[in-house]
């Protein structure tokens, strides 16, 4: 599978897989900025994507930044349409209680390329019965 990319900065950062085998691919800050303690923030990327035909991109938080730092993904995870060719910006949420500093070239969130099915909606009248039924929020249970 082939993931076109065209960089808007000749600086700008591909993405990357750590490792050989990785779900995600890093993307990277192509700017400085700060995100305000709880607060939210648009954060570019430098790159557009010609994603392949049948796929969509989700754009994923980094479990470090989270860990670490309260940063999530606020729309996680958020989608990239196979026909979009803007620029990739990632909207980046600080949880915790302390600004924090994006550096240009920072790793800040995770590209997993998922294939796409094609769904034909059908209107029925009826659905099939199933033992959950119609049984929603927390009918499980936690233990």
């Amino acid at each position: 599978m082939e993931l076109r990319i065209k960089r808007m900065h000749e600086d700008a950062k591909l993405p990357l897989q750590a490792r050989a085998g990785d779900a995600g691919m890093d993307l990277f800050s192509s700017e400085d900025t700060i995100i305000p303690a709880r607060k939210w923030a648009l954060v570019k990327t430098g790159i557009q994507l010609e994603l392949p035909v049948g796929t969509e991109g989700q754009v994923r938080p980094r479990s470090g930044l989270a860990l670490k730092h309260g940063i999530t993904v606020l729309n996680s995870p958020g989608t990239i349409d196979e026909g979009y060719r803007g620029e990739v910006g990632v909207v980046l949420m600080n949880h915790s209680d302390v600004d924090f500093v994006v550096e240009k070239h920072m790793r800040i969130a995770q590209l997993v390329v998922q294939l796409v099915p094609t769904v034909n909606v059908v209107e029925v009248v009826e659905l099939s019965e199933t033992e959950r039924g119609e049984q929603g929020f927390g009918s499980s249970g936690v233990k």
